[in-house]
């Protein structure tokens, strides 16, 4: 009898073998529900939420995120999946898969006899090797065309085709225009703004901002070309004293000037405004706009107009940085000592009215070190869709750029440490060369689903590459089209080295904590079915 029944007669415990077939089956459950999401030719789940919500997407970090998984071990091993990808930015799907397939092949050793301590211990060994494996595949790239076969290769596995190539586009040009050297990369400085609007093929890169509000005033120009950018951050409204204050005035004549001295400091304000739009501008065609992260009252919004300046109020605080960085100048908390080289520029500021939302754009900035992927589609599943792919595209190149190194994808780093293990587990003394064996094996679960979900049989594909690898020894990759085998680096299909390692070390680190398990408590009345 358990020492922990004693303590709690309700608990319940699961020893032994039954604790490890409960992990192994939650493992290979929840491999089950991912593995036809794999590559570019997965599938598509649906996921609809208590509301009726529907969200339909093939990317596993939303899908873990998403599910309500209640099985401990299943739950586990989402997390450790979705923390590859706040790390990495991709391989959620490749670990769910890899850990299930690595405890699926250690129960086939473990059932007939071995120890589960000594296959962590292979398992251990079989990483080593892999990572040395790794090193001496990363292939030294850094080039624009390495960077967009990069993201093409991770978007493919996250939307069609046709999409895909149109992001992989827009992501590397806006990565490096944000670049600067000698200072890590801040992907914040892409702003992603979606409209509801025409298709996703309509989406593009604005090398400048788009805000999601618009001018504040009639009268004021739509659209204003060769513009000077005035950011601040200054109120051009009376407000009320932090601390309560109270006025006494004894007659109207009082009370007067006390409306016309309130007047008086926000007119002063916007009068430095004007006067400096009168010194920059002159009688030009130039034009002028003022972009305020504090309010504007109406009257100052009409003195403003009626110069030809637009103004902006309420803009976010994340834009005011952006603003500087995509058109220049500085953000100005105070107008006492306002000067034109404070001020940046945009060749076109204008308005755009979708709906009921208006949408206002700065584009033709001369250096932009900010800029904007402006995602458009037909309905808001789309736009999400595109938008978690976005991201993961822009982490990507960004792993591109800071590894300076990249591995040969579809399948063919799997290939080669399957390889390499067979031959070094004939120099693994003991029974941890079963580990070593069991580790190998599980390494084939990519190429093979790979291969099932393109509709090609799986282990003629695998025999293929194979042989293909014996007689060649170089990466040797899976065309999903034909099912032949062929040479990922020159096809452009190339993963991140950064995301392989990540997924080596924290799958092996799982695979092991879940397989020395002989004993899981539950101290409560529910029951513990795997």
């Amino acid at each position: 009898m358990a020492a922990v029944k004693q303590l709690n007669p309700k608990a319940e415990v699961a020893r032994a073998a039954q604790a490890l077939d409960l992990n192994i089956s939650a493992a290979m459950g929840l491999q089950d529900v991912l593995r036809t999401n794999l590559g570019p030719k997965g599938t598509m789940k649906m996921l609809v939420s208590g509301a009726g919500d529907i969200k339909i997407t093939k990317d596993g970090n939303v899908l873990l995120h998403e599910m309500q998984i209640q099985h401990p071990t299943a739950s586990l091993i989402a997390r450790v999946a979705t923390a590859q990808d706040d790390i990495t930015g991709d391989g959620t799907t490749s670990n769910v898969l890899i850990i299930g397939e690595l405890l699926k092949q250690a129960k086939v050793y473990i059932s007939d006899g071995l120890h589960p301590r000594v296959a962590a211990e292979g398992f251990d060994l079989a990483k080593k090797k892999a990572l040395e494996v790794l090193d001496a595949m990363s292939i030294k790239k850094n080039s624009r065309d390495d960077l967009i076969n990069i993201a093409r290769t991770s978007l493919r596995t996250k939307v069609k085709g046709a999409v895909a190539d149109l992001l992989t586009e827009c992501i590397v040009d806006a990565v490096l225009a944000i670049k600067k050297e000698g200072e890590p990369l801040d992907l914040h400085m892409v702003e992603m703004m979606s409209m509801e609007h025409k298709t996703e093929m309509d989406t593009k890169l604005i090398k400048g901002l788009v805000m999601d509000h618009g001018a504040r005033h009639p009268d004021m120009p739509k659209k204003v070309t060769d513009a000077f950018i005035l950011t601040c951050n200054v109120s051009l409204e009376y407000e009320k004293s932090e601390v309560n204050s109270s006025f006494f005035y004894k007659s109207a004549e009082e009370r007067e000037k006390l409306v016309k001295a309130e007047r008086a400091f926000c007119d002063e304000k916007v009068q430095q405004i004007i006067d400096l739009k009168r010194q920059v501008c002159g009688d030009s065609d130039k034009g002028f706009v003022v972009i305020n992260q504090k309010g504007v009252d109406p009257n100052s919004l009409d003195a403003l107009a009626r110069e030809g300046i637009v103004a902006l109020r309420r803009a976010k605080r994340r834009n005011m940085e952006r603003i500087v960085l995509a058109c220049g100048g500085t953000a100005m908390n105070s107008f006492d000592d306002l000067k034109p080289e404070h001020l940046g520029h945009a060749g076109l500021f204008y308005e755009h009215v979708l709906g009921d939302d208006k949408f206002t754009f700065i584009e033709e900035c001369d250096n932009p070190q900010s800029v904007t992927i402006l995602i458009k589609g037909p309905n808001k599943h789309t736009i999400t869709q595109i938008k978690d792919a976005a991201r993961d595209g822009l982490r990507a190149v960004k792993n591109a750029m800071e590894d300076e190194r990249v591995v040969p994808g579809a399948g063919a780093f799997e290939i080669a440490v399957y390889q390499a293990l067979q031959q070094y587990k004939n120099e693994v003394r003991g029974k941890a060369r079963l580990g070593v064996e069991a580790f190998a094996e599980a390494m084939l679960i990519i190429p093979k689903c790979l291969a099932q979900n393109s509709g090609h049989d799986a282990q003629d594909c695998l025999v293929t590459l194979l042989q293909e690898y014996s007689g060649v020894e170089r990466p040797v990759g899976l065309d999903l089209t034909s099912g032949e085998a062929m040479y990922p680096a020159e096809a452009g299909i190339l993963d991140n080295y950064c995301v392989k390692k990540q997924l080596l070390n924290s799958c092996t680190v799982i695979s092991s904590n879940l397989l020395i398990v002989d004993e899981v408590m539950r101290a409560g009345m529910s029951s513990l079915k795997g």
